[in-house]
Parts: C-alpha cells; structure tokens; sequence
C-alpha cells in the first residue's frame, strides 16, 4: 500500500448522535450516527452485533454470511424510494465486509500505514448531507444514489489533507468517465476563501460543501482528514483517517463489490 502521512490534530472531538429508527412501512429513517457495531478489515464485525436489514449492525449476536435474514413482511408499493433500497443494501453491504475482511487485510494493510478506522456508522445508512458549496451550487448526497461517494471532511490548515488532495484527484479522474463513483468534501473549521484559493491552486472540480459544522457532528469527526466511503446505496462501508490514497479506495470497492456478488450467486 502507498505510504500516507500521519494526522495532524483538529479542533476538538465531536460525539455522534443518536441511533437508527425504523417506520412501519420498512424503510430505514436517517442516523445522526451511533449504533454498537462497527466493520474492522481486520476482524469483521466488531462490537458484537447482528445484521439487521432495517439498521445495520446491531448488538447481541453474530453475523452469519451463510444466512439472508428476513426482512418481516411485504412491502407496500408507496415504499418504493431511495428508503427501500437502501435497506435492501444493509444486509448485502455488512455481510460482504464480513465475507472479505481477512482477504482485505492480508492483501493491503501494514502496521504503520494502515488508515482504516472503525466507526459506529459503518452498516448504517449514511447521515444526511446537503448544502451550499463554496462555488454557490448545492449538493446533497441522496442525488448520488447509486454511487460510490468518497465523503471528505478536510481544512487547507491541515498538512496531511493537503497531502492526500492528488490522490482524491486521482481518484475522481478515474471515475469521471463511467459515472460510478464521486467525491465530496467537507469543509472542517475553515474560511470559504481559503478554500476557493486551495482548489483554484491544486485543482479538483468535484463539489465542496462550505459548512461543515453539523456534518461534522452527523458523521462523528474526530480530527481532519477523515474519509467515508459510502456505498451505491447509501450504507457506509469504510472509514478512514490519516490521508487516503486512490489505491486504497479502489482496493476497498473492488473487494466489496467482488464479495457482494458471490453473496447474490450463492
């Protein structure tokens, strides 16, 4: 794996808020963050905890790649939405995780590059994301359903964000064509002047919401940069902290995509 540098620190941490709900009809209301399970490349499922197809991974069980659980009933026609798909996704997301945690790890980690981090969001449905972005456009991630979205929260005071910039370059560019993946930052604790001027210099075109704040809070940021790689259907699969390289992510879709696939032909 390539070398990535180590954190700086950042403004002081954050707690994420409060767990997943789920309606009558099935579909999974947003989190703020929470939940007790979390997906470590190194060991699968940490935390203790089941898949639950209306919220993730939750605790008191263990998950079993082996076993679909039930989803309790039909569905309604009016549950067609990105609601509905997204729960479709939890089971198969979490149990590929599972399914390629060892393979990932031997694969790609070294003790003292590894980047990977768990979070208690990972298996959830992504936190609400939306706002105005520093070119005055908007941006809101339901509007990326279907994608792979690499969510970024970064600072131009931050030397490792500004380190791993060319890498999310790289990594756009290389998706820019097939339209199957995207970035976004976050702005964390930063003016939106310095940001125009850090893009205007080092180049990326893909949207950068200016307020950060309660995103920050929703995703549960510890210090910059912060990565989440959040799947086409709005679960999030992975984080990181340090710095992320294009490797790095690319290796982490292709091995989940590869496992969610043997999961739907088994």
């Amino acid at each position: 794996m390539t070398d990535v540098v180590d954190p700086t620190g950042g403004p002081e941490p954050v707690d994420p808020g409060a767990g997943a709900s789920t309606g009558g009809s099935g579909a999974v209301d947003r989190v703020s963050a929470g939940g007790s399970g979390s997906v470590d490349p190194g060991g699968g499922v940490s935390g203790g905890g089941s898949v639950d197809p209306h919220g993730g991974v939750s605790g008191g069980g263990s998950v079993d790649p082996d076993v679909t659980p039930d989803t309790g009933g039909d569905i309604d026609d009016d549950d067609v939405g990105r609601g509905r798909s997204r729960v479709g996704l939890v089971v198969s997301v979490v149990v590929a995780m599972v399914l390629v945690a060892f393979v990932v790890v031997l694969a790609t980690r070294e003790p003292a590059t590894e980047r990977r981090a768990s979070s208690p969001l990972i298996g959830r449905v992504t936190p609400a994301l939306a706002g105005e972005t520093v070119d005055g456009g908007s941006f809101d991630i339901d509007d990326h359903d279907g994608q792979w979205v690499v969510v970024n929260f970064f600072a131009t005071w931050c030397m490792p964000c500004v380190q791993e910039h060319p890498e999310l370059i790289r990594f756009s560019q290389a998706h820019a064509a097939t339209g199957d993946a995207s970035v976004v930052s976050v702005v964390y604790d930063d003016g939106v002047d310095e940001v125009r001027d850090f893009f205007a210099q080092r180049g990326g075109d893909w949207p950068v919401v200016s307020d950060g704040r309660q995103a920050a809070v929703d995703y549960g940021v510890v210090k910059v940069p912060e990565t989440y790689l959040v799947a086409p259907g709005g679960i999030v699969v992975q984080k990181y902290t340090g710095g992320v390289t294009q490797d790095m992510i690319e290796r982490d879709i292709a091995a989940l995509e590869e496992a969610a696939a043997r999961q739907e032909g088994s």
